[in-house]
């Protein structure tokens, strides 16, 4: 496999597409935050295609700045946001305990590592058709294990199937990235996750508001959509 500008931002422009769509769909409920991850994972992407541009081009400045931005998303954003949109949309008293702690991990997690974006230099570098983010600091197990709760785990905890397959999708796609990509995990997973957040769009079936839980037809209506 071999990713490039090409594919970053394909996969950027349809996923904004993708995002418009479920923001759109959710419209001024709570789902809003759960609606606009396609979206934000296709600003990412973008991102990351127009860093590749940099390479050949040799602009240093344009290199850095865009390393930096594409980092925050990576290591600071995604943590702390999904389990906030998650919870937003849990209806389940025990399950938003679980997912309010959950939050705070993940809040925990992303000021660490935006301390070390910030403490220490961070260098992007093309490598086996790749881009290799040299950021040694995320590897630390505690920091994976509180990084993983947020982005991935958080989502098993929602009593909503499509989310739940969103946290399952994101966390096989981080085992197969670390399996076959472990140079260049951060990049690979984050384009993996990212072409798999078009399972939000399963939480927003139709027009207008996404399905919720409540008496009688709409729990059935839910449970058939979800």
């Amino acid at each position: 496999m071999c990713f490039s500008a090409t594919a970053s931002f394909t996969a950027g422009v349809a996923l904004l597409v993708v995002g418009t769509v479920t923001i759109r769909r959710a419209g001024k409920s709570a789902g809003l935050p759960f609606a606009a991850i396609p979206l934000l994972f296709g600003t990412q992407q973008i991102l990351e295609g127009a860093l590749w541009l940099t390479f050949p081009a040799e602009a240093p400045l344009w290199n850095m700045v865009l390393t930096y931005v594409y980092s925050f998303f990576s290591h600071v954003l995604w943590p702390v946001y999904v389990p906030i949109a998650v919870l937003l949309i849990e209806p389940t008293p025990w399950r938003r305990k679980v997912l309010a702690a959950i939050a705070v991990a993940g809040a925990a997690i992303g000021l660490y590592l935006l301390y070390f974006l910030i403490r220490l230099p961070l260098v992007a570098q093309v490598t086996g058709r790749h881009i290799a983010y040299l950021s040694p600091h995320f590897y630390a197990v505690e920091a994976m294990t509180l990084y993983l709760l947020g982005t991935c785990l958080s989502s098993l905890f929602s009593s909503h199937r499509s989310v739940r397959w969103f946290g399952v999708a994101a966390f096989l796609s981080f085992i197969a990235a670390y399996a076959f990509y472990a140079a260049w995990f951060i990049s690979v997973w984050c384009f993996f996750a990212a072409v798999l957040s078009c399972i939000v769009l399963l939480h927003f079936p139709g027009r207008g508001r996404p399905l919720a839980k409540g008496p009688g037809r709409g729990i059935q209506e839910m449970s058939a959509a979800s």
